[in-house]
């Protein structure tokens, strides 16, 4: 394992932010466990149907302030996207290029989970499993592609919004809520916000790949003005508490994107600024950069079946012992709460199953070429690694096709942040 992480380190760049994977790494497994937490099913009369601890337990709204970290997902793309497309120019490839590779990456893994949601949609109905079951299952399985349209759409407009102030943006949100709930306008003009409330975030970003996010200062403002306007919001002006969805709530901070929610995302962007020093510090070290490499490979996946793999464990729970604590009764009592976390571990595992039979599909095969230029750098860096680290006594046992071999073999200068 130790030979694993060493060869993980030496086949990152010299050059590559290791603190920007680490800031995406946080954001994937702040949505992953606060997914798992929130989301609850439950058994009743024969039908699995959703709801949330939030609903009953209103004392642990904090948690989604700790687990909804979308805006540090579209900060971080849109400093990657900046930097993605510029290093593009210089080398002459086109706007149309560029862009189609990032979007074909983007958009192959889905295309695998709605195939196979499709196909399981239509096993469960011929099987006799009702009807709202089905719908809430396959809900909460495809659920995620929301954000991805809109990064999506976002990432396709990066030749345009690239040096848009976040000012702009942010101001649109104002209007559109002030247009809402001041002026009783349709709530259909709240989907506006599903773009505008997002491109604060992502044009922050451009903006940090251009160089104009310096000092801690912007960190210290971003975190203390969006903390005090969202707290104004929440106190004053009836925002929700509660950034993440609460079922049966009246009002909802993300559906669609509300003030409230991207102030709560400007605090957020000023938390990850301040948190790059010690993250570059933390990810020098092979054994926490390791994982985080992993995790960025493969994030498109984890974020895709995270909720499969929850679902999974939920029905055959059901079907092999009946209704289980913090799996399938009614999240109204810390009692749930303590089994749901004792539940975490076993959704770990079946994530990883779900990995290890789709994340082929988030890679794809690269050209030939890039093959051949990874395989010379590698053996090149191999041969400087021996000319100055002696052998050992004994012989190495063979490399295994675990995780962090395929990170081992799969990083390299050539792949960016994507």
């Amino acid at each position: 394992m130790r030979e694993l992480v060493r060869r993980i380190d030496a086949a990152t760049s010299p050059d590559r932010d290791r603190a920007v994977d680490a800031l995406r790494a946080l954001a994937i497994l702040g949505v992953v466990l606060g997914h798992w937490l929130v989301t609850a099913l439950v058994a009743d009369s024969g039908d699995l149907l959703d709801a949330s601890p939030l609903q009953r337990l209103p004392q642990f709204t904090p948690v989604s302030w700790l687990f909804q970290t979308l805006a540090v997902f579209f900060l971080t793309g849109g400093l990657v996207a900046e930097r993605s497309y510029r290093t593009a120019r210089a080398s002459g490839t086109g706007y149309r290029q560029w862009l189609g590779a990032r979007l074909t990456r983007l958009f192959r893994p889905v295309a695998v989970l709605l195939a196979v949601w499709s196909a399981a949609a239509v096993a469960m109905l011929v099987a006799g499993v009702g009807w709202s079951t089905v719908c809430t299952l396959t809900r909460l399985a495809v659920s995620p592609l929301w954000f991805l349209l809109v990064f999506a759409a976002l990432t396709a407009a990066t030749l345009l919004v690239g040096r848009l102030h976040p000012g702009w943006p942010l101001a649109v949100v104002v209007l559109v809520d002030a247009a809402r709930f001041g002026l009783g306008g349709p709530a259909a003009l709240g989907y506006l916000n599903e773009a505008a409330g997002w491109l604060v975030p992502y044009c922050l970003g451009a903006a940090w790949a251009r160089g104009e996010l310096r000092g801690r200062a912007t960190g210290w403002v971003l975190l203390l003005g969006g903390a005090a306007a969202t707290a104004g919001l929440v106190r004053w002006a009836g925002y929700p508490a509660a950034m993440v969805g609460v079922p049966g709530a009246g009002l909802s901070n993300l559906g669609p994107v509300t003030l409230a929610a991207v102030t709560f995302g400007l605090a957020q962007c000023g938390a990850a600024l301040l948190l790059l020093g010690p993250l570059r510090r933390l990810m020098r070290r092979p054994a926490a950069w390791a994982p985080v490499a992993v995790l960025n490979l493969f994030a498109m996946t984890v974020f895709l079946w995270h909720q499969t793999a929850m679902m999974a464990v939920t029905v055959i729970g059901l079907c092999v012992a009946g209704p289980l604590p913090g799996l399938h009764t009614a999240p109204d009592g810390a009692g749930w709460v303590l089994a749901r976390l004792a539940w975490l571990p076993v959704f770990a595992l079946a994530l990883l199953g779900c990995w290890a039979a789709f994340h082929g599909h988030e890679r794809g095969r690269r050209p030939e070429r890039d093959h051949g230029q990874a395989r010379d750098r590698r053996h090149e860096r191999d041969r400087r690694q021996r000319s100055r680290t002696p052998e050992p006594d004994r012989g190495q046992e063979p490399d295994r096709p675990t995780a962090v071999a395929v990170a081992a073999r799969t990083l390299s200068p050539a792949v960016p942040h994507a």
